[in-house]
């Protein structure tokens, strides 16, 4: 059936985009705000991600359900997420966390924070809700998820990709049958079902489920008064599956093609390697995730700075970049990159040099520093001569270091260097 308007109804769709996460894995990168507002590929907050998939996946009727230091994300999202034209029901909304008579306690779980918001959901009367998370990178047309929902005539649809089993076990897992049925759902299992003949693979939730309205409301409801975790992957899928039509959408058939990688690309950057690897991803020639397509754009907020400069060309010292992103208003002032992501308003200063590396917005990177296969925290001051990414003794003492041998700086740590 082709994608016609009529057919995909996308004015009767809700978007329900959950971002109260607090990305304890992420250590001092998310202790002042939640993990879907963190900085991401320069210029980007994790979130713009999936609320510009919904935007050009002409979604928009788009609520952000927020929590966890908030703050700064909700002020991004009056800044970047206020250009929809309210005259046409086009909005992105936030909906902060609330205490009321019937709750006094704060979201217990992920299908929990949906249900504490049914009333203000109700009150657009959609026919489907979309709900996805708020801290991955994608690129994603919805349309065709809903296609596939529609074709199915489904209760529930899981969008799923699939995944060696081997490195699965971190996910919630949908075993299916010919018709990508979903006869079973394990969260985190030791051992994730495979395919249908394909034993070394498995389909893998993206954490992104379209739900027919009423279906949606039910559920929520029945599981509201039971003695769950209220979370949709823990409790509310693995007890609907054998009772309704719940099918997986393989999200090849909806991720936007991208020549140089036709891989699909979906990236959980929950820990500081997963986040240092997908920034990293952002620097290659022939990147998996392609910023540069016009037909399909990622929004953020536009900030008034000027082009990144480049300065000093002497013999001791000069300012130059190799196969980096170099946002703008940086100053490279005497200072070699390499192979690095320099986020906003980045200072090198002279003799430092950087490679390997993602450096966020607003810090400053002092003379003769040397940094390599680093994370550097926003606004975060990297003093004169400091040397990291050479001895991993040292890094582990001083600032926290990844199983894969990354180091997160952050200006706590810095602090601590002289106590």
């Amino acid at each position: 059936m082709p994608l016609t308007e009529s057919y995909l109804s996308p004015r009767r769709i809700l978007t329900v985009v959950l971002a109260g996460g607090r990305g304890r894995r992420l250590h001092d990168l998310t202790d002042w705000l939640s993990k879907p507002g963190l900085d991401f590929g320069g210029r980007f907050k994790i979130i713009d991600f999936a609320l510009s998939n919904c935007v050009n996946s002409g979604f928009r009727k788009i609520a952000i359900l927020t929590q966890y230091n908030s703050h700064r994300l909700l002020e991004h999202l009056h800044f970047a997420w206020s250009f929809l034209p309210g005259s046409l029901q086009e909005f992105v909304h936030a909906w902060p966390a609330q205490q009321d008579m019937s709750k006094e306690s704060w979201y217990n779980g992920t299908a929990d924070a949906v249900c504490r918001n049914l009333d203000n959901i109700r009150r657009y009367d959609p026919q489907h809700v979309l709900v996805l998370a708020g801290d991955h990178v994608y690129r994603m047309d919805y349309k065709y998820f809903l296609a596939d929902h529609l074709d199915h005539d489904a209760d529930m649809t899981i969008a799923c990709l699939e995944m060696p089993r081997i490195s699965a076990k971190g996910f919630g897992i949908a075993q299916v049958d010919e018709d990508d049925r979903i006869r079973s759902f394990i969260e985190k299992p030791a051992e994730p079902p495979p395919i249908p003949h394909h034993p070394s693979q498995c389909l893998a939730s993206m954490g992104i489920y379209l739900f027919k309205a009423p279906f949606l409301f039910d559920e929520l409801e029945r599981d509201a008064k039971e003695e769950t975790g209220h979370d949709f992957g823990h409790d509310l899928i693995p007890n609907l599956v054998s009772r309704a039509k719940v099918f997986a959408h393989r999200f090849e058939r909806s991720c936007v093609p991208n020549e140089a990688s036709p891989e699909p690309y979906w990236r959980d950057v929950g820990t500081v390697d997963s986040y240092w690897e997908a920034n990293m991803d952002l620097v290659s020639v022939r990147p998996a995730l392609n910023l540069y397509d016009d037909a399909w754009p990622i929004f953020t907020r536009q900030e008034q700075l000027p082009p990144a400069k480049f300065v000093l060309s002497g013999a001791a010292r000069q300012g130059y970049a190799i196969g980096s992103l170099v946002s703008t208003g940086c100053i490279i002032s005497g200072a070699h990159v390499r192979n690095s992501l320099i986020s906003t308003q980045v200072r090198l200063h002279s003799n430092s040099r950087v490679d390997e590396s993602v450096i966020l917005p607003l810090a400053e990177i002092g003379h003769r520093a040397h940094l390599r296969r680093v994370v550097v925290d926003r606004g975060c001051r990297i003093p004169a001569g400091l040397t990291v990414g050479f001895d991993p003794e040292a890094d582990g003492r001083r600032f926290y270091r990844t199983p894969n041998g990354v180091t997160l700086i952050s200006q706590a740590m810095v602090e601590r260097l002289g106590t």
